[in-house]
């Protein structure tokens, strides 16, 4: 189901808490993610709507930044893309994903600038990741950056997560609460048009998207 995406929780972006992006485990993220995590993180159903949402909005011939990527990018495995950059933590999980051109290690809680210039892809995703960003605001100003005008964004989330990584404003909210939060990030860093959609099963993990447009850029 898609719809406009509701008003940002809460009323004011800024005037949240100081501790809202805080996390019960304080140890450093890359210690968490040495380990590489060769498995799904989500179930098949709700893997499939990722698949769906990718499908309908990320066209054949897009460059597509894949964020806080892993092993698995879930883009439809019948359609080729002029290339995939993955952004992650782990170099063993993203060397396994075999739909990404391109590869990168960076912990973007540590270090939120990403190392492209301008307006190089048209498209970005983050799958089952955005509860874990302790800078969103600084993470999606640098998505809207690299991203040409009008290109999408879609930012997919369950209800699952390793909940000593996810931050405390995450953690304090559930459902259609997390899709308010995250269009707040997108509005905040200047992305329009949002939408969202919503997969409830009645077995099986749900999904949510918020879906935002790149802004134009002003002129140099």
């Amino acid at each position: 189901m898609s719809q406009p995406a509701e008003p940002p929780y809460p009323e004011q972006f800024p005037g949240l808490p100081a501790n809202a992006f805080t996390k019960f485990d304080p140890a450093p993220d890359a210690e968490f993610y040495i380990q590489p995590r060769l498995v799904n993180h989500i179930d098949d159903g709700a893997i499939a709507a990722v698949i769906s949402i990718y499908r309908e909005l990320l066209p054949p011939d897009c460059e597509i930044l894949d964020l806080m990527s892993s092993w698995v990018s879930h883009l439809p495995p019948d359609i080729t893309y002029r290339g995939v950059t993955g952004l992650g933590m782990n170099v063993e999980e993203l060397a396994a994903n075999p739909r990404l051109t391109r590869r990168i290690v960076q912990d973007l809680n540590q270090n939120p600038v990403l190392p492209w210039e301008n307006d190089e892809f048209d498209a970005a995703a983050i799958c089952v990741s955005v509860q874990y960003l302790q800078r969103p605001i600084e993470v999606f100003k640098e998505i809207a950056r690299v991203l040409r005008p009008d290109s999408t964004f879609i930012v997919c989330f369950s209800n699952r997560c390793f909940p000593t990584k996810a931050v405390a404003i995450w953690r304090a909210l559930q459902g259609h609460q997390h899709q308010q939060l995250v269009a707040a990030y997108m509005q905040s860093a200047g992305f329009q048009n949002l939408t969202t959609r919503s997969f409830a099963p009645e077995n099986g993990d749900p999904l949510w998207a918020v879906i935002g447009l790149a802004p134009a850029k002003s002129p140099a």
